[in-house]
């Protein structure tokens, strides 16, 4: 399906940026699209409109359209798993199919729970809440509170997701237990990492009443201690990378309000009609999965930085390495058989403008190409006006600097340029703007899985590693305080097996 690409690329290997839009002054608009308080331009984006045209054309043969109303109606996305990846339920109504309605009225419910717990805890004298979990049990919730919580928020929301014991040090050093509650997350309540933190938690509260559970699992959840009525539900239709939206979103809820997490699902849901309405030559999130493919299958980019210039979304980097290598680090397609062009790359970044004193360096002057999602924020919430221009300055400057260059018979002081990427603008950094921010971002993640055939849903290679691990700790736990006798262990178990 994506074997014309590379003619395409071929085509255009003279053709910089800088010639495109000179030869094509109607791109910069033509290329741009908005979705509510979110723009897009892909104007700097290294394909032609005859490019363009292919790439539109593979995504109708492909059904990108058909495939959107499928993920919304709650079809079997997740053939390998035998579930449906029903997220989208979480934040709107953009279906009438029964499933997808079963769904949205267990959502409702289970918000509702959340907001009479709020409102419990508002009542009492506790000031800060531990949040313990890991991968899409903190990082979703991380970002968010990260993001959107107010200076004067009621409390005061902490993170510890590793399993080394510093991060749960660190964390509870500077709390009072006795104004404190935590939630420990865990879809199945199995998870190591989070269940040794929850331990140390749970022992540092001296209080169980003040201990609060997500999962699916409340067998488990009862037998660690906490009862159903401070249990809030999970369901095996969302997957953890997408569950933010859900119950996991409990520490989002208690640091901005339940209101304003209520307009954080709102905006999600706004993309979610528009990803699966709009026509796709006005489609955002068609857009941007289909330049994806066009840069890692035709440009054959094997990485992709995300650089968002506000330090308020400086986590969103590390959120969509989740999201987006968990759910396209796939070799395999749908049907058992090798896929025969790359994947994902190796998504990377951090926020500007700490990151040109960093790694831009390598974006302008490297071998290698690296295409370059850039998000800015147009309000700025402070009252430093000159901060604020100077970092759209230098939002603005660095994707012009990228895509055009700048000659120099000094070859050190020579920029090659022709270096693509796509601007993000968000009006302001308000939780309904975050949250289509976000959910443009699934999917456009879920329609490159569709364009390569593989599964977006499972993530089974997360699982060896962890495997290995249960089995190496048993030799590690005889005597965990002698560090020479666990290094005897270490190198003794990875002489056995080479």
């Amino acid at each position: 399906m994506l074997a014309g690409l590379d003619a395409e690329a071929r085509r255009l290997a003279s053709t910089t940026i800088t010639d495109l839009i000179r030869e094509d002054p109607a791109r910069a608009s033509d290329f741009a699209l908005r979705c509510g308080g979110l723009y897009a331009n892909f104007a700097r984006q290294r394909y032609g409109r005859a490019a363009l045209d292919a790439l539109f054309a593979i995504g109708e043969r492909a059904e990108l359209m058909v495939a959107m109303r499928r993920l919304l109606d709650g079809a079997l996305v997740n053939p390998t798993e035998g579930r449906a990846a029903l997220h989208s339920a979480l934040r709107g109504d953009n279906s009438t199919s029964q499933v997808a309605v079963e769904a949205r009225a267990q959502a409702v419910a289970a918000q509702a729970r959340m907001r009479v717990l709020i409102e419990q805890l508002e009542a009492s004298d506790v000031t800060d809440i531990v949040s313990v979990g890991i991968g899409g049990s903190d990082l979703g919730p991380r970002l968010m509170v990260d993001a959107l919580a107010l200076h004067d928020a009621r409390f005061k929301v902490h993170f510890i997701s590793n399993v080394d014991g510093n991060a749960a040090q660190r964390v509870l050093a500077g709390l009072d237990p006795k104004r404190s509650a935590a939630i420990v997350i865990s879809k199945t309540f199995g998870t190591q990492e989070t269940l040794l933190n929850g331990g140390i938690v749970r022992a540092w509260l001296g209080n169980d009443e003040r201990l609060y559970a997500v999962s699916t699992n409340a067998e488990r959840v009862a037998a660690f201690g906490v009862p159903p009525e401070r249990t809030l539900p999970m369901w095996d239709w969302v997957g953890g990378r997408y569950s933010l939206w859900s119950a996991v979103g409990f520490p989002i809820a208690l640091a901005l309000g339940m209101d304003r997490f209520l307009e954080l699902l709102d905006g999600a849901a706004a993309m979610d009609a528009h990803a699966a309405t709009a026509a796709p030559r006005g489609n955002i999130a068609v857009w941007h999965a289909l330049t994806a493919v066009w840069n890692r299958n035709a440009l054959h980019a094997a990485t992709q930085a995300v650089l968002p210039y506000d330090d308020r979304l400086k986590l969103l980097p590390a959120y969509l390495q989740q999201l987006v290598m968990e759910s396209l680090g796939k070799s395999v397609r749908i049907a058992g058989g090798a896929v025969d062009v790359d994947t994902v790359p190796v998504w990377w970044g951090g926020a500007g403008t700490d990151t040109q004193h960093s790694f831009f360096q390598a974006l302008h002057q490297g071998t290698q190409i690296v295409p370059a999602d850039f998000i800015g924020v147009l309000r700025a919430d402070h009252p430093h006006a000159q901060n604020h221009a100077a970092l759209l300055a230098n939002l603005l400057a660095q994707t012009e600097a990228l895509a055009n260059g700048q000659d120099s018979d000094d070859p050190h002081r020579h920029y090659p340029g022709n270096r693509p990427s796509t601007l993000l603008l968000l009006d302001a950094v308000t939780p309904h703007a975050v949250g289509m921010l976000v959910a443009l971002y699934e999917h456009s993640v879920y329609l490159q899985s569709v364009l390569w055939g593989i599964n977006a849903f499972d993530q089974f290679g997360v699982e060896l590693g962890k495997q290995v691990a249960s089995r190496l700790l048993p030799a590690l736990q005889g005597d965990a305080e002698a560090d020479d006798a666990v290094t005897r262990a270490l190198l003794r178990e990875f002489s056995q097996r080479g």
